[in-house]
């Protein structure tokens, strides 16, 4: 399988690489568990159409999507109030039933037996309806305390079409030097600030979290775009995409894109029409990044609404697949839209918390590190035990939302 496989001479070879992938077929979706380089042990199963219909259903009625004529906001005070990620016990009853329904017991052992010291690599390709499962916050059945995220790591398999497609990766070995790109709430023309398309995360001032992460980054290295002062990183009016064009031309090491996502339409074969927003008037599509061939650098972070949906369309060739086409080894993108700073705290318990300007922090740290999968995957499981915990400000709306597409042995 070129979507998983381990580059030759790693250490980490040694540890197990299992493929959990499912497929629609007709009203049916089917599903197999395998083990690379050990097909014997695969595990098939076929899910329950009525209990599938089901848990997708409680999934939906979770996120901070609108769902028919719902507003944002609307969206936004159900998932955080009523949905099922609002609190840890009904957390947990949604995990257990996806873990029932989603994964069978043989598979679930065959898990169980992998998930010994060195830590495996579950890669996860799922089929069309399940595009927005939070694969890691998933709990084995009758044992809450037993995440998929706490046996394995967590990562979603590039599809097939994508990774056998013509390539050049750009390699973290010899980028990791180079300065990281920042793209952080870029200033979409003719949209105020509280508008649909205004600013992600809020006023630019020197004295926010973010303005000090960054700022303790420039100060360890350099970064692009070259600013004087962090709080100069943020809502640029000139990032556009000849700016970006300009400035992926210097081969950054990697790009951490903040801002607004236009998720494509729901016909099959419009996954190319999800776009990022810059300061321009049209958005950035999965399309023209694939047309003009950008080249991208080996590790992409995208924290804008669903950027991680490739899956949702039977052609996956969304902003996922536009970035591995272009360079990208590793991209760390969401399911879902996650609430802004200032959604959150119309309707948090605590309106001092950040989680959004968590996740972000989160993201850009583990992109530095030598395997930035399994570092996602390790904040994902610390944000899980807190909220577990009853640490409310460490939401699943956040942490779950991350999903991590890896090819070419990255982990």
């Amino acid at each position: 399988m070129g979507d998983v496989a381990v580059t030759p001479g790693e250490s980490r070879a040694e540890s197990a690489t299992l493929v959990l992938r499912f497929a629609d077929v007709g009203v049916a979706t089917y599903a197999s568990l395998r083990v690379v380089g050990d097909p014997a042990r695969t595990v098939t199963w076929v899910l329950d159409e009525a209990a599938l219909s089901a848990a997708l259903n409680e999934l939906t009625t979770a996120l901070p999507d609108p769902i028919d004529e719902e507003t944002r906001r609307e969206a936004l005070e159900r998932a955080l109030t009523r949905g099922a990620f609002a609190s840890p016990a009904t957390e947990s009853t949604i995990a257990r039933t996806l873990g029932a329904d989603l994964i069978a017991p043989d598979a679930w052992q065959l898990i169980a037996d992998s998930a010994d010291p060195p830590r495996a690599a579950l890669f996860v390709s799922p089929s069309a309806r399940l595009a927005r499962v939070p694969w890691g916050l998933v709990a084995m059945p009758g044992d809450d305390r037993s995440r998929l995220i706490e046996q394995v790591d967590v990562f979603m398999a590039a599809p097939p079409n994508i990774v056998h497609s013509p390539r050049a990766p750009a390699g973290w070995g010899g980028r990791r030097a180079k300065p990281p790109l920042l793209v952080l709430d870029p200033r979409v023309p003719g949209q105020r600030p509280d508008s649909a398309l205004g600013s992600v995360l809020g006023r630019p001032s020197g004295d926010t979290a973010l303005a000090r992460h960054f700022g303790e980054l420039m100060q360890a290295r350099d970064v692009l775009p070259d600013v004087a002062a962090p709080v100069e990183l943020f809502r640029r009016a000139d990032a556009n995409r000849a700016w970006l064009r300009d400035l992926l031309a210097q081969a950054p090491s990697r790009l951490l894109y903040v801002g607004h996502a236009t998720a494509a339409d729901g016909d099959v074969g419009h996954a190319d029409r999800a776009a990022l927003h810059l300061a321009d008037e049209q958005p950035l599509t999965a399309s023209d990044l694939m047309t003009q061939k950008l080249p991208v650098p080996p590790r992409v972070g995208l924290l804008a609404c669903a950027s991680g949906g490739d899956y949702r369309f039977d052609e996956a060739t969304g902003l996922v697949a536009a970035m591995i086409l272009g360079g990208a080894e590793l991209v760390t993108a969401t399911l879902w839209s996650l609430p802004t700073a200032a959604g959150y705290r119309l309707f948090a318990q605590n309106t001092d918390a950040d989680p959004m300007a968590d996740a972000i922090r989160a993201v850009d740290r583990a992109h530095e590190a030598a395997d930035a999968g399994r570092a996602i995957n390790d904040w994902q499981r610390d944000q899980m035990r807190r909220w577990r915990a009853g640490d409310l400000n460490a939401s699943p709306l956040y942490w779950a939302a991350l999903a991590t597409f890896a090819v070419d042995g990255a982990r």
